[in-house]
């Protein structure tokens, strides 16, 4: 059972979601919030799996609640809802820790899916987020290869590069040519020796630090 806190400052939004997540067997809202304090407050006393967190929230906004939480919590992921699809608030988000982004328009199949696809490690980055993501990640200054990098195998750098351009493990697999549990078992690696929670950290550290650039 995935675990499931909700932030938004606005009731009727999380009555819709609260209602979308409870028709499913596999989801659990266990706790709501009406801003990012509270958020915080909820994420260390409930211990969720999942925080579904708004982005506009006062005093204490969504950005800086899913840094506090995931700051001190890296168990739990935090997606992130909004209705502004601003690349600026993408950018401040996943480097806050989030581990997906999401918007509230999105589909109730989108919503739930991308919740499953959190609790199992996998990136929660839509097409056009990733682009804008990307742009923001090219016009920031490139600072290097990260600490922990030396220790990848040529194999596992490979990995990586192909986790930031999107790949699913399924496709990883059929460019490297290896089994996809082969391919998990080398995610799992290169997160672990690079200090990241899950394959978001790792495409914003590569498109970050300049180790994959667009077009490469």
């Amino acid at each position: 059972m995935t675990r499931i806190v909700l932030a938004d400052d606005q009731e009727l939004v999380r009555a819709g979601l609260r209602m979308i997540l409870s028709a499913e067997a596999d989801l659990e809202v266990v706790g709501e919030a009406t801003d990012g304090a509270e958020a915080v407050d909820l994420a260390h006393s409930l211990l969720p799996d999942v925080v579904l967190m708004d982005i506009r929230m006062s005093p204490v906004d969504g950005i800086e609640a899913t840094r506090r939480i995931t700051g001190t919590l890296p168990d739990v992921r935090v997606v992130m809802l909004t209705t502004f699809d601003r690349s600026q608030l993408v950018y401040e988000s996943l480097l806050a820790g989030a581990s997906g982004f999401l918007l509230k328009d999105a589909p109730s199949e989108q919503l739930v899916n991308g919740i499953r696809s959190v609790t199992r490690g996998e990136e929660l980055l839509a097409p056009a987020i990733t682009r804008r993501l990307i742009e923001e990640f090219t016009r920031a200054g490139r600072q290097g290869p990260p600490d922990g990098y030396d220790l990848l195998t040529e194999r596992e750098v490979e990995v990586l590069e192909l986790v930031a351009r999107g790949r699913s493990n399924a496709e990883i697999a059929g460019e490297l040519y290896v089994s996809v549990q082969t391919v998990k078992t080398h995610v799992a690696r290169l997160l672990s020796k690079l200090g990241l929670r899950d394959r978001v950290q790792a495409v914003v550290l590569a498109y970050e630090r300049g180790l994959v650039r667009p077009g490469e």
